[in-house]
């Protein structure tokens, strides 16, 4: 086994680097006339510092001899050439090449002491002000405090991006924090998983079978459970899974202790507990604030059933306004007007139906009659595409929840609630099928006793993305009345995208087209995944321009997002169709992807110091390197990015199924594959195609289409709002 060996020099010149794990490969200047090339996780080190590294000589196949370093320790550069290049590195957020070459002008070799003892000097250069020197002087704080972290984490396999993120999030309390519970990054760093901050706590010493970290794994198998949809996790279920997650099954005393930290987190009210009293005797648990929304739903749908309207309605002559044809020539059928009718008599209402079926034609009668009547109203949608949609459909202004409800970043709730309730006699919400169990909890406690909610929404759509299947769970109650709408207007038959959505609704493989009908939906057969990238340089560069619709407003829909066939990689593929690299354009890369100005991406999490929510799509406006953050426009709003929250950004150009609902497109294209086969059911491919408004077309095997259209049985979420409003269940 070769000896490690100790070389000195200053790093000339960074070759590669990866930000996220730390990987790097520099020049190092060994001597005045010799250089050598070396290689490493030196997440800490950059370039223009002086170096100490320890390792071992490697020959590279491709690149040759290079230096292969384990240890490494550095020094601040002395030289002007060393300080001016350190600088130049990007490590200085507001720092890049030019302003370094300026302030090693102006400071020479007191540069970096100036910046770190005396930053008020850097006023004494021309175009510095005050707020530039105070944001170089915060990064120059957090850099040597990120260091600080990265070097306590550099034994524990610990990558940059990981160390960043925790120092973002802590500060100064950053290493305080880690050391007495590294389990608390998974709670509050997004992007964390148990995973990592498990590796760190046994790293840092704890024992495999600590009641803490049996307890934690215990919370993190219901979250993880939680982020599928389920609002519990059947008790024995969790067990199973917390002793694989912690490696702890094939010990059988183990069980005891994963009971014991069971019976912990019960009696410290960390968890609780559900009992179905039938012939199943299952135990669910879950989180307290789960539980408490999901009973908060059923006990505010109770009460608000029970209380009085406010409003009184003549029904006689409602109905006749219902059934009259108006000088804009709506007319409704009779479902529709039943559905009027049920509104305005019950104080909540639920009115489902598919594309084409006249959901917009009733509400804009709807809201005719409410301004007969002179009733205040509000209109309302989970999401900023669907409240716009709602708005282009009946010409009224319609707003998120989130904005209806007022949250406040400040003390991350709402400001609309039992003691503030919205002023208003009804709400109607859209995409109601959207709504997760919190939001909903939100909206009913803003609601006046004596004010009606309508839901409209289609309930054969995938459930929300976020925990719950509320739409679906006050329908099956049949506490809530309920008006579906089936008959599809003469209008919209001629489509078939929407003749084609009721099809697979029904179980019906898809049909180009029938007589007399649009050409707004075609098939094309493929059995290789690796073929749609052609198809889709085919779609983009000519079939989109036959048919009128432009590039912005097209895009790919797919079940999944990893695969040859998933939004990942498609992705990759439409960045270089739609906005390739331009000398001209401004990029950057984290996280293995590359950002450029001018690309479509989309917020995968609500992020609500900045109000925008997770599948809120928009386009990066301006990259500044030098700064490190990125602009990006989201409707009337352009939002400043640091490059450490582009965790938080995708490319949009092809998403998740999921993530599309409560959008439309003027052309989707749905590639569906037998690699998709998990996720392969009749509501994902519905939920596409309805997302389409001119063209959609489907590309793929016949045999997944048809496997996904025949398998009617979604997967069924662990909630009980039915049960809570159908019984006395309650948690103990």
């Amino acid at each position: 086994m070769e000896n490690n060996t100790e070389v000195c020099g200053t790093l000339e010149k960074e070759i590669y680097k990866n930000k996220e794990n730390g990987f790097a490969i520099f020049t190092l200047k060994v001597t005045a006339k010799e250089n050598i090339t070396v290689q490493g996780y030196l997440p800490q080190l950059h370039q223009g510092e002086n170096v100490t590294l320890i390792g071992k000589w490697v020959f590279h196949k491709k690149f040759g001899r290079q230096f292969e370093v384990s240890e490494s320790k550095s020094q601040l550069p002395s030289s002007t050439s060393g300080i001016q290049k350190y600088l130049a590195s990007g490590l200085i957020k507001g720092i890049g090449p030019k302003f370094a070459e300026r302030l090693v002008r102006a400071f020479g070799d007191k540069t970096l002491e100036i910046i770190d003892k005396n930053p008020d000097k850097l006023l004494s250069i021309n175009g510095v002000g005050q707020k530039k020197v105070e944001a170089i002087t915060k990064a120059w704080h957090d850099q040597k405090e990120i260091s600080k972290v990265m070097v306590f984490l550099k034994d524990k396999d610990i990558s940059t991006a990981f160390a960043v993120k925790i120092y973002k999030t802590y500060g100064n309390d950053s290493l305080e924090i880690i050391q007495e519970n590294p389990y608390k990054l998974v709670e509050d760093i997004w992007g964390v998983g148990f995973k990592s901050a498990d590796q760190l706590a046994l790293k840092l010493g704890l024992e495999k079978n600590a009641k803490k970290r049996i307890c934690s794994g215990i919370l993190f198998c219901i979250t993880e459970n939680i982020s599928n949809g389920h609002l519990y996790i059947e008790v024995e279920e969790c067990k199973e899974k917390s002793l694989k997650l912690l490696d702890l099954e094939k010990n059988p005393e183990n069980k005891l202790l994963l009971k014991k930290a069971l019976h912990q987190l019960y009696s410290n009210d960390k968890i609780k507990l559900l009992s179905l009293e039938n012939e199943t005797e299952l135990h669910f648990i879950t989180l307290p604030k789960y539980y408490y929304s999901e009973k908060g739903i059923a006990n505010k749908i109770q009460n608000l059933i029970i209380k009085k309207s406010n409003n009184q309605f003549n029904f006689n002559e409602v109905y006749n306004l219902a059934k009259s044809k108006d000088n804009r020539g709506l007319e409704l059928n009779e479902d529709q007007q039943k559905g009027i009718i049920a509104a305005l008599q019950n104080k909540v209402t639920i009115i489902t139906g598919g594309p084409g079926t006249g959901k917009t034609t009733l509400l804009k009668k709807l809201l005719d009659i409410l301004d007969f009547y002179k009733i205040r109203f509000k209109l309302a949608a989970p999401t900023g595409r669907a409240s716009k949609r709602m708005f282009e459909g009946t010409g009224r202004s319609a707003e998120t929840l989130h904005r209806l409800l007022e949250f406040r970043p400040n003390i991350m709730n709402f400001a609309r609630n039992e003691q503030n309730a919205l002023e208003l006699d009804f709400l109607i919400v859209d995409e109601a099928s959207m709504i997760d169990v919190f939001l909903m909890n939100s909206v009913l406690r803003a609601m006046p006793e004596n004010a009606h909610l309508i839901l409209l929404g289609d309930i054969d759509q995938l459930p929300s993305v976020g925990a719950g299947n509320i739409l679906n769970d006050l329908i099956e109650s049949n506490k809530v009345t309920t008006i579906k709408l089936t008959e599809i207007f003469r209008q919209a038959q001629n489509s078939m995208i929407i003749v084609n959505a009721h099809k697979v609704n029904n179980g019906e493989f898809p049909t180009g087209s029938m007589p007399g009908s649009k050409k707004d939906f075609f098939y094309i057969k493929e059995k290789d995944p690796a073929n749609i990238f052609p198809t889709l340089h085919k779609i983009y560069n000519s079939t989109l321009k036959k048919h009128s619709i432009s590039l912005e407003n097209s895009i790919v829909l797919t079940p999944m997002n990893r695969g040859t066939a998933g939004s990942q990689r498609i992705n990759q593929e439409l960045q270089l169709i739609l906005n390739p690299e331009n000398s001209e354009l401004k990029e950057t890369q984290r996280f293995g992807q590359i950002y450029r100005e001018g690309d479509r991406v989309m917020q995968i999490r609500n992020n609500y110091d900045k109000f925008v929510f997770n599948g809120d799509i928009g386009q990066i406006k301006q990259i500044d390197n030098e700064n490190q953050v990125l602009f990006i426009n989201f409707g009337n709003r352009d939002l400043e990015y640091d490059f450490a929250e582009l965790s938080e950004i995708i490319l949009s150009y092809a998403v998740s199924i999921h993530k599309s609902q409560g959008s439309e497109f003027d052309a989707v294209i749905i590639p569906i594959f037998m690699q998709h086969f998990i996720l392969l059911q009749r509501n994902l491919i519905y939920t596409a195609i309805t997302r389409a408004k001119k063209l959609c077309i489907l590309i793929g095997e016949p045999r997944a289409i048809a496997m996904a259209i025949k398998n009617n049985k979604s997967i069924k979420r662990n909630t009980f709002l039915k049960e809570f409003l159908t019984t006395d269940l309650e948690a103990r």
